[in-house]
């Protein structure tokens, strides 16, 4: 570390692009982003400000005040579990793509293949999730403050807005890694400044308070046997699952153990994205330890300032535990707005924590295209899914990947139309990115255990967990597969069956087509990504790719 503090910022970069050579990978995109952008990029996706406000009527819903309480600290104990698992791997091999990469470099390109499809298909889900309930909530503040009435429960009109906020968030994307780092820069001021302004105004101002016992009660809100159905787009369909016998049983007896557990969602959901500081890791200077930094404090610095925001939230519900249900009702929603509305009579107060909510709701939607994109196209240069070949393309100018950008957010569009649940999209976005991220994890350590092949180790990887390694990796493996099956049963269903059809899909796409022709990331001789880099540098040479199999 002291070594790299008494080299020049040019010094470092090429260190870094020497790394990035050894991969196999030439230094296509711009190394524009420090260690705080880094880190910026994975707590603005994270966004305490999105999943925690968005979902709170969700956990709120199941289990009452103890879900915030308890849930929130449990959550984040294994999901910071999870994230240190994650920062070594991204310190070992810090490349875009990041989980895919690490998962051929530890267990071959069939490894590697399954695991970039989940997070393909998670990175489109959340961003589809992200902007989806921006759309719903902005429109529902703009309803608050400006006096209007536009239907948020219509899916049509919603994904109107849905595009119309993505389209500056595509522009932005493609003109350039500058402005979308400093956006990201001011939005983790931005979300610690707002959680700090909602918090004294609530404190100073807000008309209701609850007893500080308030958070330690609970009470099902939820009938959780009326799952007996789920929708998908305008189709609705039986509940498989229940008909398993015992399993209505199961959900009448479990009380509130049951109930606890699926309020989870409202936390783990939160705590998804952050493997975007690995997959800008070609854009990061020092970005072995700055990546890894970045994937680890994302998580650790949203524990501590989402768990302020939401105990202070809970201890403003107007009604007590009787006014749980008017903060939960549909037509309230979102719940965090009724909060806020209902405890200043100075609406300006108000209107001042709805507008800092929607604009962090935007930024992490920003964020999340960036992320999504660079995975999309590392895979891409990789030959890993159709379409592949305008994917992976760089523009010379902005050096960025435009197609991929353009595409992958077509994609979340269309996806949120598949639900007609908001909760689904969020269940299959969890479920899917935290299997893309157990993979590698578990590669990992059983290489580590077996002492074959390759595995972290502090010379391999400079952040390291060192003999803390193989017990954090097997209780974040242990977590992960907890939440597969939680966030797959009723009333998230729909999750389980769209892992499901992806599987199928994978397999049937695997034998058809890409098992002939993909065999992960191959070495690329250094003379020829010296002459991408060149090619590159004064804009010349067709997609920027030249003829590397892998650029």
């Amino acid at each position: 570390m002291a070594e790299m503090k008494s080299k020049s910022r040019e010094e470092i970069i090429q260190q870094d692009m020497r790394d990035l050579h050894k991969l196999g990978y030439a230094q296509q995109l711009f190394r524009e982003m420090g260690g705080f952008s880094n880190f910026a990029i994975s707590f603005s996706i994270i966004s305490i400000l999105t999943g925690a406000i968005l979902l709170f009527g969700y956990g709120l819903g199941f289990a009452g005040p103890i879900i915030n309480t308890y849930g929130w600290p449990i959550v984040s104990f294994f999901v910071l579990c999870v994230a240190a698992s994650m920062a070594e791997l991204a310190s070992a091999y810090p490349t875009a793509g990041g989980l895919y990469f690490w998962a051929h470099r530890l267990g071959g390109h069939k490894w590697a293949w399954v695991t970039a499809w989940f997070n393909m298909l998670g990175q489109i889900m959340i961003t589809a999730g992200i902007d989806f309930a921006a759309a719903i909530y902005i429109a529902g503040a703009i309803n608050r403050i400006g006096g209007t009435n536009i239907d948020t429960t219509n899916t049509t009109a919603m994904a109107i807005v849905m595009i119309l906020i993505m389209i500056p968030q595509v522009l932005i994307n493609i003109f350039g890694i500058k402005l979308t780092a400093r956006l990201n820069d001011f939005s983790v001021y931005w979300h610690i400044g707002g959680v700090m302004i909602m918090t004294l105004l609530l404190i100073a101002f807000g008309k209701h308070i609850q007893p500080f016992s308030f958070l330690f009660q609970s009470a099902i809100n939820s009938d959780l046997t009326s799952y007996t159905s789920f929708a998908a787009g305008p189709f609705t369909f039986d509940s498989l699952m229940m008909k398993i016998p015992g399993m209505v049983g199961l959900y009448a007896g479990s009380g509130l153990i049951l109930a606890f557990v699926l309020g989870l969602l409202q936390a783990q959901w939160t705590y998804t994205g952050y493997d975007a500081s690995a997959h800008v890791a070609e854009e990061t200077v020092m970005a072995r330890l700055n990546s890894a930094w970045g994937v680890f404090l994302s998580v650790a610095v949203s524990f501590v300032v989402g768990f302020v925001m939401l105990i202070i939230l809970t201890l403003r519900i107007p009604g007590g535990m009787e006014g749980i249900a008017a903060t939960i009702d549909a037509k309230n929603s979102p719940a965090v707005l009724y909060i806020v509305y209902s405890n200043f009579d100075n609406a300006l107060f108000a209107h001042i924590i709805a507008i800092i909510i929607g604009v962090a709701m935007w930024l992490c939607g920003l964020s999340s295209i960036t992320s999504m994109s660079r995975m999309w196209f590392a895979f891409a240069r990789d030959g890993g899914m159709p379409g592949h070949n305008l994917i992976k393309q760089i523009h010379h100018k902005w050096r960025t990947p435009v197609w991929s950008i353009v595409i992958t957010s077509l994609l979340a569009v269309l996806l949120t139309l598949y639900s007609a649940v908001y909760s689904v999209i969020v269940a299959v976005s969890t479920t899917a990115l935290y299997l893309a991220y157990g993979i590698p994890i578990l590669l990992n350590v059983l290489n580590k255990m077996k002492k074959q092949g390759e595995y972290t180790t502090p010379e391999t990887a400079p952040w390291s967990l060192k003999g803390w390694g193989v017990v954090i990796n097997w209780i974040a493996i242990a977590w992960i597969v907890f939440i597969t099956i939680l966030f797959s049963i009723p009333p998230n269903e729909l999750a389980g069956w769209s892992i499901i059809i992806l599987g199928v899909f994978m397999v049937l796409y695997w034998q058809l087509d890409a098992k002939k022709r993909f065999t992960g990331p191959k070495a690329t001789a250094e003379e020829e990504l010296r002459r991408i880099e060149a090619e590159m540098a004064v804009g010349g040479g067709g997609d920027g790719q030249g003829d590397s199999p892998n650029a």
